[in-house]
């Protein structure tokens, strides 16, 4: 009986060692019924883009002391002009630039992954940061850089890749999944017109990041640094991270003022910036420095776009034309939203060729001097028995109705001089208004 009761108690203490070891490996390596094969990580590896002789030679590299979290930010830029940033610097609101380093990794839309400065020196990435109770949280971590906004979907591909590269890393630092943040997750601003104190929510970046896409587990369920008073809480934030029930960051109208969507909630820190653009739903302009004196914040109408960073682009923004023109800073995206990938969304390609949105994969596929018109039916080839007018009506020369000249001329009606003198193989492109109301007489 003896030897029984040693043996139970011996086997107890043993299940209990056993099943401690059991919880503290899976707390540890989360990420192994997620991992891939060593051919998938070798062959992602040797797929990497070496950007680091793009750095600006100005940025001074310093060796990380430590390795402790792995920040995830969403660049709200297309990739040619993140790549610029991150690697050449930005310009600051004092007019001075910044010499780069501003990530140690870039994933474009397609997964394809630039290594913008080595994984042992520090990446001047979270600017002014603190996660419980450490502050400069640039210094003891890793910056990627997901191509993309924080209000639209993050692709598949980025998640497969920047799921793989987390685990790379993880491996190489001794990292858990709780070291893996978003830069809105660790990102504080001063006072504010919204905020008495310091608090949450200077950045928006990458709140629409789904960590299980990215084979990713659970991670803090509350911030340390609100819970211990040292800043307060931003409650659209606090809803996304921390929320008892599972919640997504809404990319329907993301960017888009609402009774709860404020432009501190869209911008951030940037709500004020000369580089952020506000499109009113009457097709008013202002840049975030003319709000405060022109409008007024509280009386910013709902239905108004948001867009940031557009340094040198209000230009083309304000410019009241349907035909617009995509270029580094201003995607399909920046013009149509969601409808970027809509049939009723052309594109007119620098080749020649016309795509509608339903053949687009993604928004940051498209080369700078697309041209695109969004809500447009077409094409319509004018031709012998179809005329301009027979196809548009009495709006055949409105300014709305356009015209594509081979091999690549695009006017608006109200351009054209001479409608006799079209050349062959004209295609004429309407509103989805005067499709409706025309509609029997284009379907003969």
């Amino acid at each position: 009986m003896k030897f029984m009761r040693y043996f139970s108690n011996s086997y107890n203490r043993r299940s209990i060692v056993v099943g401690a070891l059991f919880f503290s490996l899976l707390f540890n390596f989360q990420h192994a019924s997620y991992a891939y094969t060593q051919r998938e990580y070798k062959r992602f590896q040797h797929s990497i883009v070496d950007y680091r002789s793009r750095l600006n030679p100005r940025y001074e590299k310093v060796r990380r002391k430590r390795t402790k979290y792995i920040i995830v930010h969403t660049s709200e830029l297309g990739l040619k002009m993140t790549l610029k940033v991150v690697s050449k610097g930005k310009r600051l609101r004092n007019g001075r630039r910044t010499p780069g380093g501003h990530a140690n990794y870039v994933i474009a839309r397609n997964g394809r992954t630039y290594r913008i400065l080595d994984k042992k020196y520090e990446a001047d990435h979270a600017g002014l940061s603190m996660w419980n109770g450490e502050k400069d949280i640039s210094q003891i971590s890793i910056g990627i850089e997901l191509v993309g906004y924080h209000y639209t979907p993050i692709t598949e591909r980025q998640y497969r890749s920047v799921g793989m590269l987390i685990d790379i890393l993880q491996r190489v630092y001794g990292l858990n999944d709780r070291a893996v943040l978003t830069h809105s997750q660790v990102a504080y601003g001063p006072p504010n017109r919204w905020f008495r104190k310091r608090q949450r929510g200077r950045k928006r970046c990458a709140d629409n990041f789904i960590r299980e896409k990215a084979g990713l587990g659970p991670t803090w369920q509350y911030d340390p640094d609100v819970r211990a008073g040292r800043l307060m809480a931003d409650l659209q934030l606090s809803k996304i991270y921390y929320g008892r029930r599972k919640y997504y960051a809404k990319m329907d109208d993301a960017n888009v003022i609402t009774r709860t969507n404020t432009a501190w909630s869209i911008a951030g820190e940037d709500y004020d910036s000369q580089s952020t653009v506000y499109k009113f739903p009457g097709g008013h302009i202002y840049t975030g420095d003319q709000i405060s004196e022109r409008i007024g914040w509280d009386k910013i109408p709902a239905k108004t776009v948001v867009l940031l960073n557009q340094e040198n682009s209000v230009a083309l923004i304000k410019k009241d034309d349907p035909i617009k023109t995509i270029s580094d800073k201003l995607t399909a995206w920046s013009f149509a939203g969601q409808s970027y990938n809509e049939k009723t969304t052309v594109y007119f390609l620098p080749s020649g060729r016309i795509k509608n949105g339903s053949m687009i994969s993604d928004w940051d596929d498209l080369p700078a001097k697309t041209k695109l018109i969004i809500g447009y039916r077409g094409p319509y080839t004018v031709g012998k028995g179809r005329s301009a007018y027979q196809i548009a009506g009495f709006e055949y020369n409105d300014r709305k109705t356009i015209y594509y000249l081979p091999p690549s001329k695009l006017l608006a009606g109200d351009k054209i001089n001479d409608f006799n003198g079209l050349p062959k193989g004209t295609l004429i492109f309407i509103p989805n208004t005067l499709y409706k109301k025309n509609k029997g007489l284009l379907a003969n």
